[in-house]
């Protein structure tokens, strides 16, 4: 196939696995007592870091038909990576790796792949199809350890030549997984073994590019001399080297090895406190490739690598410290960064920004997140409060009758009574939020713990922090600046707990208020440093409310997922004018209303005067109305522009 007709930029092979990284930092693995549980493996790493910096990759690999290998293949998919052969192994649990930081140089490693899936990859796993698709393969040397696994890589390596693709090789010696180390030290990066050397030398003749560290290159070529080592592997192949330098950057050979790696192409060094050392390798892998694969000059190829290197090791984390392009172009177009990378601000939320998952050009949500309202409503009419929580499950399933698993809809729940709807709404691709504040509480007050974080840290990660604050920049300071800071605390929560944030902001009754004054409240908590994912605004009726709040998101956060309209138990005729008068504003991308949808039918239905079918019906049929007024509204100003 010719190369300008192939669709995959990158074809990765070999391990994949599940990343429980330690959360504590400076202490022994023994002492750590929480994980974050994120994608894993060199492959796995480089195939994502790929598709962040822009390329069209794929995996091939195995997992386990288990929780861990679905969390793989969706966590895959949300970053863009083609997953037909990821293949589900019904025999095999998904593979473990647990890791920590122990200081800047120590970072303990344990490997739990006896007898993994991506280890059991065999001949018959590799799509003849997919590599005439490829561009280039990627093979890595750990992988190289089992016969089974070898025969595939090469399989894949001599097809992907006879179709004109490229073949890359990172060496990724791991002793540990060659069964050179003790179990207990998979942080060991070099045991010469001539043995290892001799299999890894087999792949040399059809590769076209090499990447390794000074310690890969000594296993590959046979000797812990770097210049005698690279010149070994010269004699056996005239594939591009390239030589990983840590904190020096790199150097590539095209041709025969001078007498000093500083001879060769010499990519620039970016100077960062060395925070997190693995999966750095990974991210240079994928660096160079958006330069290689795009052609670039041998030394943009270094320079995108060593800085996407240079990224990653001031981060926790190896596939979720993965640069975006969008962060990369950012990076590379200021060199006065703190020594601190991670606490950039600017680059932070840039990565924040564009690594969420989804877009969101349109969201309609069922708001049933409300408490105090429910707990009222069942006094008023004698019902038990119980009930509440039964109300709230028939709600989701009305929303499900409308939306018919189409994920550009979404629920907003609590965790007192809405607590088994959200575990229910986990099964559906809908979006999810989650109240955090205490009803009708001014000055903010938040839920359950005193500090947030902590509460936070038993959320799933799916769902959105949505917080109400009734708030007015002209608010007496005092009360001003503890809403502030409450506001602030969650939102450093969130980025900490990697959870999106919602902002409502409701000014308080009988303020005063005009075309600047929602505009006014967003810009003050930008200027404090609150970033949120989204807002959630009053259905403003004035067009010049709605520029001048666009024009406060779009000059402080061009990255804002957007604005959605709250209902204020508004009839249904007064939201339907509301939507016609906002939807030109570009940043509103639908509704979170509530009890417009719910209140009547909650109140037959607890009094006894219908049942769920008749309750689930009623709320579908108004929550329907309003998404096709929204979409007519919306359609109806892309027809008149």
């Amino acid at each position: 196939m010719a190369e300008g007709e192939k669709t995959l930029d990158l074809l990765a092979i070999g391990r994949s696995s599940i990343d429980l990284y330690g959360e504590q930092v400076g202490g022994r693995l023994e002492d750590m007592g929480s994980f974050a549980k994120y994608v894993g493996g060199s492959p796995t790493n480089t195939a994502i870091g790929g598709a962040r910096l822009g390329l069209k990759t794929a995996l091939l690999t195995r997992v386990g038909a288990d929780h861990l290998g679905r969390f793989i293949r969706e966590q895959l998919e949300r970053e863009g990576v083609e997953t037909a052969s990821v293949i589900a192994d019904p025999d095999r649990l998904t593979a473990l790796v647990v890791l920590g930081i122990r200081d800047r140089e120590t970072f303990p490693l344990i490997f739990y792949r006896e007898n993994c899936p991506d280890m059991a990859l065999g001949v018959d796993d590799v799509d003849e199809a997919q590599l005439r698709q490829a561009r280039a393969v990627l093979i890595n040397g750990t992988h190289l350890s089992q016969p089974g696994v070898f025969e595939a890589s090469m399989k894949a390596a001599r097809l992907a030549k006879a179709c004109g693709g490229k073949v890359v090789f990172d060496v990724d010696y791991r002793p540990v997984l060659w069964g050179l180390a003790a179990r207990d030290m998979g942080e060991d990066r070099f045991v010469a073994h001539p043995a290892v050397t001799d299999i890894l030398q087999r792949v040399l003749p059809v590769c076209d590019l090499v990447v390794g560290t000074e310690e890969e290159m000594h296993i590959l070529g046979g000797t812990t001399d770097t210049i005698a080592a690279l010149r070994a592997v010269r004699e056996r192949t005239e594939a591009l080297l390239v030589c990983k330098r840590g904190p020096k950057g790199c150097s590539a050979f095209e041709g025969p090895i001078p007498d000093s790696l500083d001879e060769g192409v010499v990519g620039p060094a970016f100077e960062v406190e060395v925070f997190n050392v693995l999966g750095a390798g990974d991210a240079f892998m994928a660096g160079f490739l958006r330069g290689w694969l795009r052609d670039l000059p041998l030394a943009g190829c270094c320079e995108i690598a060593n800085a996407a290197g240079a990224i990653v090791v001031s981060r926790h984390g190896c596939a979720p410290a993965m640069p975006t392009w969008v962060e990369m172009e950012a990076f590379l177009a200021r060199r006065d960064r703190p020594f601190r990378l991670r606490e950039d601000a600017e680059l932070e939320h840039i990565h924040w920004a564009t690594t969420r998952a989804r877009t969101y050009d349109e969201l309609c949500v069922l708001a049933v997140d409300h408490r105090v309202q429910f707990e009222e409503l069942a006094a008023d009419l004698g019902a038990d409060p119980a009930r509440i929580a039964a109300f709230k499950r028939l709600a989701l399933e009305a929303l499900h009758r409308v939306a018919q698993g189409d994920p550009r809809f979404g629920v907003l729940l609590d965790g007192r009574h809405g607590f088994d709807a959200l575990a229910a709404a986990a099964d559906h691709p809908y979006w999810i939020g989650r109240c955090i504040e205490v009803p009708r509480s001014r000055p903010l007050d938040f839920e359950a713990s005193a500090d947030v974080a902590t509460e936070l840290a038993t959320w799933p990660l799916n769902q959105v922090v949505k917080v109400l604050v009734s708030y007015h920049p002209d608010d007496e300071p005092d009360l001003r600046e503890r809403q502030e800071r409450q506001v602030l605390r969650l939102f450093d929560a969130c980025r900490k707990t990697r959870h999106e944030l919602l902002l409502e902001i409701i000014a308080p009754a009988g303020a005063p208020f005009d075309a600047q004054t929602t505009a006014r409240a967003i810009a003050r908590f930008y200027d404090l440093g609150v970033r949120p994912d989204w807002w959630k605004l009053e259905p403003l009726a004035d067009p010049a409310a709605w520029r001048n709040i666009e024009a406060a998101i779009a000059a402080r956060d061009p990255f804002c997922r957007g604005v959605l309209l709250l209902g204020l138990s508004q009839p249904v005729e007064a939201l339907v004018a509301a939507f016609e008068a906002t939807a030109r504003a570009r940043v509103v991308k639908g509704f979170a209303v509530g009890r417009t949808i719910f209140h009547d039918p909650a109140c037959a239905w607890l009094a006894g005067r219908i049942d769920d079918a008749e309750a689930v019906r009623r709320m579908a049929e108004t929550l329907a109305r309003l998404v096709e007024a929204w979409r007519r509204a919306r359609a109806g100003v892309g027809e008149a522009a």
